[in-house]
């Protein structure tokens, strides 16, 4: 398990070295979040529906398609000068190689999110600091399940044409779980509502993790193999 570990990590350390000299995954997932963001603030009609009832979904709509962008350039990289097969014929463990995309892609999610947030609250004065806490978490439990499959399709389909337009296809019916449990936890979190309210949603985003990242885990390796 410790190799494993070690292995994971260095192929996300390569990964997020390379992203933060280039930048273009991360800035380009910011600044489709902050146009989307801009779009629903200037194309709704606040005296028809109040924000609070629409943030919830707004926030999850902006953090998943600009996610999207992000995974799509999870394995496109690795295709320059076959650095994929390199991989394949190294020592390295398949679930290692797996397991740090996901964190290389965990962290670059995990920043567009953080400049999303504060965004969000900006575009439509939604008082989000008096639950902060409890929405980060959901925000990382929603954020584990979706990316961990998005790693999973997106060695999938690095290899065929219109990988960036198949990877959203296939990916959506399997956002359909953690997005309705994080809009629904999101909006009680906003409404102010009781947690025991929230319990059923917070299990479903735990046992989506627990399975999709198992799942993924053993599958991975017939994906890049194949």
């Amino acid at each position: 398990m410790v190799e494993l570990l070690r292995q994971a990590w260095a192929v996300a350390r390569k990964d997020l070295l390379l992203e933060f000299r280039t930048r273009t995954a991360i800035v380009s997932a910011a600044v489709f979040a902050a146009l989307v963001l801009m779009v629903f603030n200037f194309g709704r009609d606040p005296t028809a529906v109040a924000t609070i009832d629409l943030a919830p979904t707004i926030l999850w709509v902006t953090f998943t398609f600009a996610a999207m962008l992000a995974l799509n350039r999870a394995f496109q990289l690795e295709l320059e000068n076959q650095a994929l097969e390199g991989l394949l014929v190294s020592p390295l463990n398949r679930t290692s190689l797996y397991w740090g995309k996901l964190i290389a892609n965990l962290a670059f999610v995990a920043v567009v999110e953080a400049v999303g947030l504060p965004l969000f609250v900006l575009f439509f004065n939604v008082p989000v600091w008096h639950v902060l806490a409890p929405l980060v978490g959901v925000i990382a439990l929603a954020t584990l399940g979706f990316v961990a499959v998005g790693t999973l399709f997106s060695a999938l389909v690095v290899r065929t044409r219109f990988a960036e337009l198949l990877l959203v296809v296939i990916l959506l019916p399997f956002l359909v779980p953690p997005l309705m449990g994080a809009v629904q936890l999101t909006a009680r979190l906003f409404g102010g509502r009781p947690l025991s309210e929230v319990v059923g949603y917070l299990k479903l985003l735990a046992a989506y993790d627990i399975v999709f990242v198992s799942l993924a885990s053993i599958l991975f390796r017939f994906t890049v193999d194949e």
